[in-house]
């Protein structure tokens, strides 16, 4: 296990190995486990992203603050810079754990993260401890609107199709793949006014619907920009999702879809002078 690499990424060297060590222990390894520096750096986690937004947007309410806040210390934000950390190689778990798959499991990645940024505070104090939160947070910050960012694909939709004066949208499993410790959800999203049929993929059902909700809502923007009788005689666009970024609101989303061919109408019979006999 390449600890110094985990370092490198971190942009943090540790002074005591052994925080760094508790950090990654799960406590199904070890009784000396890291949920008590879990705890420390939940909290410093929220207040570092707290000052963030509060000196970066100013003429934002505290409503908005509170839902930007949330989004961005929220379990799937955190699994998704553990994955950009590739956080997963270095954990310490027990067998079971290992066995089931606790690797990739969202949870442990998130709680891990977590307990890094506790294990900085302890180790070297709170500048340490916000200066590794910038690193993950200001990238991100710089690329998305404070607006939108904080409301799911599902709320996007659902007040894009209400200012439309549209009905809203159905979700459907329409099948699960894999085995039940890594389940992936195929969610059918439908808005029938508008011919959309798109399908969405996720870690759970949630996630598949806000995969499915995110294309129908690129779908319908793309339609509605034609004239609204090109919009309802549009065919079902169908596709699927692979969520493959930071925020599931603000993922980057790889998209794999293709857009049925123009269907014609069948000709009609000519009527004939003749009647059957």
């Amino acid at each position: 296990m390449n600890l110094q690499l985990l370092q490198t990424r971190l942009g943090y060297t540790f002074r005591d190995p052994g925080l760094l060590q508790q950090a990654l222990t799960h406590r199904s390894h070890s009784s000396v486990h890291n949920e008590r520096l879990e705890f420390l750096g939940d909290s410093i986690l929220n207040c570092v992203v707290a000052s963030i937004l509060y000196d970066r947007f100013n003429n934002l309410a505290e409503g908005d603050l509170s839902r930007l806040r949330a989004n961005l210390v929220k379990q799937q934000s955190l699994f998704e810079i553990a994955q950009k950390l590739e956080l997963s190689q270095f954990l310490r778990l027990g067998e079971g754990e290992l066995k089931s798959g606790g690797f990739r499991r969202p949870s442990i990645l998130a709680d891990t993260l977590e307990a890094l940024l506790g294990a900085i505070f302890l180790d070297s104090g709170f500048d340490a401890a916000r200066a590794a939160i910038r690193a993950f947070y200001i990238p991100l910050l710089d690329s998305v609107d404070p607006r939108t960012l904080g409301k799911d694909a599902k709320t996007l939709l659902q007040e894009f199709l209400q200012s439309k004066k549209i009905s809203l949208p159905t979700y459907n499993v329409v099948a699960t793949h894999g085995a039940a410790h890594s389940q992936e959800f195929e969610i059918e999203c439908l808005v029938p006014k508008l011919g959309i049929q798109v399908f969405g993929r996720g870690g759970s059902r949630r996630a598949g619907e806000q995969a499915a909700a995110r294309l129908a809502l690129e779908t319908a923007e793309q339609l509605l920009q034609k004239s609204p009788s090109t919009a309802r005689k549009s065919r079902p666009r169908s596709a699927q999702l692979k969520l493959a970024g930071i925020a599931t609101d603000q993922s980057e989303l790889t998209v794999q879809a293709e857009e049925p061919q123009s269907q014609q109408k069948p000709s009609q019979p000519q009527k004939s002078g003749n009647t059957p006999a």
